[in-house]
C-alpha cells in the first residue's frame, strides 16, 4: 500500500517504505533497517498514547514476543513503549495469513493440514515453554511462511505464572475472538492458561479443514454459548485428524493434551495422554524425511492469497475474517445483486448439547462474559466488507445503535448546479453506504451526499454534473463503493455537439466526513463512453481501488489506484463478447461477458477473475446462459441467469473452478429479481412476493409475501430480512420462516414522486440495529429494528 502524506518517513531510525495494513489500534509499515533487512513496524494510534493501561499492555506484548525463540513467531527487533506513539519492529514475514489463504484458496488438503497441525503444535510448545499464553490464536494470527506457520500478535498474551495475579484481566474485560476462544475465557478468565491455546488450536484446524469454525453462529452471543455448552460441528474434518481435534476441543481445560503431547502425536503417530476415543481412527501424520523438522514443507510453497494485507494481520486482525461474505453490487431490475455474509441457511438455532443442563447460573456467567468479550473485540477490529465495498469501522461497535442515535428523517439538499425540483425515477437515491459516522448516499443527480448516522444532519452534497447547461442528460449517479476511509462516486457531463452527443465521465474518491475530493480521474470522453455506474455493472470497488470500463468507446477496463487514482493498468474487453459486466465478490473483481445464440435462447457467459496486479484473467470459466454474479458463499461464486428463470443457480468453486448447477425445486417467477444474503437467495417480485432458496442446494426454504410493493434490494440481520418500497414502506420477515413480523407505513414525500416511474425501492443499509431507508425525493429515514 502506498504511503500517505501523514505517514512518517522513519520510525525509531528505520526507514519507512510502505504500508502493510491498518487497524483500529494503529498502522503497520514495511520498513528497512540500516543493514537492509525488511521489518514490519507497528505504530500505535496517537489517541492510545495517554492510556496508561494500554501502554502497560503494549509493554507486555513486546515482552511476550521477546520471550519466545522467534523460530515460530515474528522475532522482535526493536521497540519503544515510551515513545509519543509506541512502536514495535519485528522481522517481516512474507506470505499470507491462514484466514486469507483459506478464503482465497479453500480448505487445506490433508497434507497441508498435517503440516499446519504439526507447525502450530511446535509453535505453541515453544510459546508455552517460555511461560507465555497467547490467548488469541486464530486464523488471522497464523502466517504461512515458507518454512512453516508462524504465530503472530501477542497483544493480549500474558505470562502463565502470573495468570492469577494479572490485574489487567481483573477489570471485567474478557479478551479474545469469540469463535476461537476457549470455554474458560468466557466463564472464568482468571483461570486461563496454556490449555486455552490448545482449544483455540482445535478451532483453527477445523477452520483450515472446512472453512468454518466448529462453533460458528450468525450471533456472536450464540457462538459464545456454543463454545461453552455446545458440541463442536466437525463435519468435513478429515477422519484421521478427528481424534486430535476432538482432544483439543475438550470442554474442561485439564482434559486437553499439552502442546508437547500434540507434537509427539504428529511426529510419532501416538495419541496424546492415552489412546484416542473409542471408534476414532488413529491419526496417521505424514512422516518427515530423516533429519527434517515436522514443519518443513513437504510440497510446494504456500500460494499467497491475492490482496492479503499482511500488516493488518500483525495489528488488529479482523475478528470477522472467518466469515465468507456474500458480495455483489446493487443492480437494476432484471439484474441480480448480492448482499451481506452469513450461513447456508437462515436458521441460527444452536445445536442441542448434552451439557445444556448444567444450570442457568453458568449461562448467565457466559452471557456476561461474552458481552465483555464482544466489547473488547469490536474496539480492536477493522471491519472489511469484502463485497468490493470495504466498510469502515461500524459506529455501532459499542452498542446496537450508533452513538447518540435517535430516529430521524431527512431530505438531502440539492448540490449547487442541480437545484431543480425532481420528480419520477430520477428523484430517488440509488444507494447508500455507512462509513465511520457518515451515511453517504448517491442518486437524484447527486454524485454523493452525506447524512450523519446518529442525527441525519445533511452536511454536504456533490452533483454528478459539475457544469449543467440545462441540456444535460447524464446518469442519475450511484456510489461505486467504499474503501479505507473513502467513498467512490462518479461525475458525468453530456453535451450536444455538431457531431452528436458527447459524454465525459470521471471517478472521484471523496472523504466521507467533509466531502473533500481526494482524487479525480477521467475515465472516458466520447460518443460511446460508459458511465462508471456500479448498479449497471459498469464499475466496481475492490481493496486495490476501482475497476471500471475505460476509454471513449468503453472498450477497455482499468484499475484506478485506491490511494492516488492513478491508472495502474488497462486491458481491452473481449472483441467477440461486447456485452460485459464488472462485478466483485469477497474482495475480488470479475468480468462477466455474455453471448446469446442466434436463436436467442441459451447463450453462454465467460466468467473471468481479474488479477488486481495486472488486469489479466487469473482464471476463466464458461457457464451456460446469460449469467450474472449474485455474490460468493461457502467458497463458491453464486450466479443466476438473468433471462431464463428455469435455469437454476450456477456455482463456481473459486479454488478448483469446478462448475455445479443447482436446479431449483420450483422455477423462479419470470419477473423476479435475485439477491444473495446470508447464504440464501431471495427471489423478489414487485407484488411483494418473496421466495427464499438455499444457495448451496437450490431447495426452497420458504415462500412468503412481504406486503411491500415495488420492493427494492433487501438487507438482513441475523434473524430478519428487511424490504422497503420507493415510498419507504418497510417490512421485516423472519429469516428462518418468512413470517412477516413487523411493518412500517410509507412516508409522505409531498407528492413529488411519480410512483409509475419508480420501478423499485432503493437498497437498505443496516448498522447494528439502525436501519436506514431511502425513500421519496433524496430522502432517508432511520428506525431501530427492535422497535418496528
Amino acid at each position: 500500500m502506498a504511503l500517505r502524506d501523514s505517514d512518517p518517513a522513519e520510525v525509531g531510525g528505520y526507514r519507512i517504505e510502505g504500508r502493510l495494513g491498518s487497524g483500529g489500534m494503529g498502522v503497520v509499515y514495511l520498513a528497512r533497517s540500516a543493514s537492509g533487512r525488511r521489518l514490519a513496524v507497528k505504530v500505535v494510534h496517537g489517541q492510545y498514547a495517554d492510556d496508561d493501561e494500554f501502554r502497560t499492555r503494549f509493554r507486555r506484548e513486546v515482552a511476550a514476543a521477546r520471550r519466545v525463540s522467534g523460530a515460530f513467531t515474528a522475532p522482535v527487533v526493536d521497540a519503544d513503549a515510551d515513545a509519543p506513539r509506541p512502536w514495535m519492529a519485528t522481522v517481516y514475514i512474507p506470505g499470507s495469513d491462514l484466514g486469507s489463504h483459506v478464503r482465497e484458496h479453500g480448505p487445506l488438503p490433508l497434507p497441508r493440514l498435517r503440516e499446519l497441525a504439526a507447525g502450530l503444535a511446535e509453535a505453541l510448545r515453544d510459546i508455552h515453554r517460555a511461560g507465555v499464553v497467547h490467548r488469541d490464536l486464530k486464523p488471522a494470527n497464523v502466517m504461512l511462511a515458507e518454512d512453516g506457520p508462524r504465530v503472530i500478535d501477542f497483544g493480549i498474551s500474558r505470562a502463565a505464572e502470573f495468570a492469577a495475579a494479572d490485574a489487567l484481566t481483573q477489570t471485567g474485560r474478557v479478551m479474545g475472538t469469540p469463535p476461537f476462544m476457549s470455554p474458560e475465557q468466557f466463564a472464568s478468565p482468571q483461570d486461563v492458561g496454556p490449555a486455552a491455546d490448545i482449544f483455540s488450536l482445535g478451532s483453527v484446524l477445523t477452520y483450515a479443514a472446512t472453512r468454518r469454525g466448529p462453533f460458528d453462529s450468525p450471533s456472536p452471543y450464540e457462538t459464545a454459548v456454543r463454545v461453552v455448552e455446545g458440541e463442536p460441528d466437525l463435519t468435513g474434518v478429515p477422519e484421521e485428524l478427528l481424534p486430535l481435534v476432538r482432544r483439543c476441543l475438550e470442554k474442561h481445560h485439564k482434559t486437553r493434551p499439552a502442546a508437547h503431547d500434540l507434537f509427539a502425536l504428529l511426529h510419532e503417530g501416538r495419541a496424546p495422554g492415552g489412546p484416542p476415543r473409542s471408534g476414532s481412527a488413529p491419526v496417521q501424520p505424514a512422516r518427515p524425511e530423516p533429519g527434517a523438522r515436522p514443519t518443513q514443507p513437504a510440497v510446494t510453497a504456500w500460494p499467497e492469497a491475492a490482496g492479503t494485507e499482511r500488516g493488518a494481520a500483525l495489528l488488529d486482525p479482523p475478528a470477522e475474517a472467518r466469515a465468507e461474505p456474500d458480495a455483489g453490487p446493487h443492480q437494476r431490475p432484471g439484474r441480480t445483486p448480492a448482499g451481506p455474509p452469513g450461513p447456508d441457511t437462515p436458521d441460527g438455532t444452536p445445536p442441542p448439547g448434552p451439557e445444556r443442563r448444567r444450570g442457568r447460573r453458568r449461562l448467565l456467567l457466559v452471557s456476561a462474559a461474552v458481552t465483555a468479550a464482544l466489547a473488547a473485540v469490536v474496539t480492536t477490529t477493522l471491519v472489511l466488507n469484502r463485497s468490493g465495498e470495504p466498510a469502515a469501522k461500524s459506529t455501532a461497535a459499542r452498542s446496537d445503535l450508533p452513538e447518540g442515535w435517535k430516529p430521524w428523517a431527512t431530505a438531502a439538499q440539492a448540490a449547487p448546479g442541480s437545484e431543480r425540483i425532481l420528480g419520477g425515477a430520477g428523484s430517488a437515491l440509488t444507494g447508500c453506504a455507512a462509513v465511520d459516522s457518515s451515511l453517504v448516499c448517491a442518486g437524484a443527480e447527486l454524485m454523493a451526499t452525506r447524512f450523519g448516522l446518529a442525527d441525519g444532519r445533511n452536511t454536504w452534497s456533490r452533483p454528478v454534473d459539475r457544469t449543467p447547461d440545462g441540456t444535460s442528460g447524464t446518469s442519475d449517479g450511484a456510489l461505486i463503493g467504499t474503501g479505507d476511509g473513502r467513498v467512490y462516486g462518479y461525475e458525468g457531463d453530456d453535451q450536444d455537439t455538431a457531431n452528436g452527443p458527447l459524454s465525459s465521465y470521471a471517478v472521484n474518491a471523496l472523504d466521507p466526513g467533509s466531502g473533500k475530493v481526494l482524487w479525480r480521474t477521467p475515465v472516458g470522453t466520447g460518443e460511446s463512453a460508459v458511465a462508471p455506474d456500479s448498479t449497471q455493472g459498469m464499475a466496481t470497488a475492490v481493496p486495490e481501488g476501482v475497476i471500471t470500463f475505460y476509454g471513449g468507446q468503453g472498450d477497455q477496463y482499468a484499475l484506478l489506484d485506491a490511494e492516488t487514482g492513478e491508472v495502474r493498468w488497462k486491458r481491452p474487453k473481449p472483441d467477440t463478447q461486447p456485452d460485459c459486466l464488472l462485478r466483485s465478490a469477497a474482495g475480488r473483481a470479475y468480468l462477466l461477458c455474455s453471448t446469446v445464440t442466434e436463436e436467442g435462447e441459451t447463450g453462454r457467459t465467460e466468467v473471468r477473475q481479474i488479477d488486481p496486479a495486472t488486469g489479466k484473467a487469473g482464471w476463466t470459466v464458461v457457464v451456460k446462459g446469460t449469467a450474472d454474479l449474485l455474490g460468493r458463499h461457502d467458497g463458491r461464486l453464486v450466479l443466476a441467469d438473468a433471462l431464463r428463470p428455469d435455469s437454476g443457480l450456477t456455482l463456481i468453486d473459486v479454488s478448483s473452478h469446478v462448475v455445479t448447477v443447482r436446479r431449483l425445486a420450483e422455477p423462479r417467477p419470470d419477473d423476479a429479481n435475485a439477491y444473495l444474503l446470508r447464504g440464501t437467495v431471495f427471489f423478489t417480485r414487485e407484488s411483494g412476493g418473496v421466495r427464499a432458496v438455499s444457495a448451496r442446494t437450490g431447495r426452497t426454504l420458504w415462500d412468503s409475501n412481504s406486503s411491500v410493493e415495488q420492493q427494492g434490494p433487501p438487507t438482513a440481520s441475523a434473524t430478519q430480512v428487511f424490504f422497503a418500497s420507493p415510498s419507504g414502506r418497510l417490512a421485516a420477515l423472519n429469516l428462518r420462516t418468512g413470517k412477516v413480523e413487523a411493518t412500517r407505513d410509507g412516508r409522505d414525500d409531498g407528492g413529488r414522486t411519480d410512483s409509475m416511474l419508480v420501478t423499485s425501492g432503493a437498497p437498505l443499509t443496516l448498522v447494528g440495529d439502525a436501519l436506514y431507508v431511502p425513500y421519496g425525493v433524496r430522502s432517508v429515514y432511520t428506525v431501530d429494528v427492535r422497535d418496528m
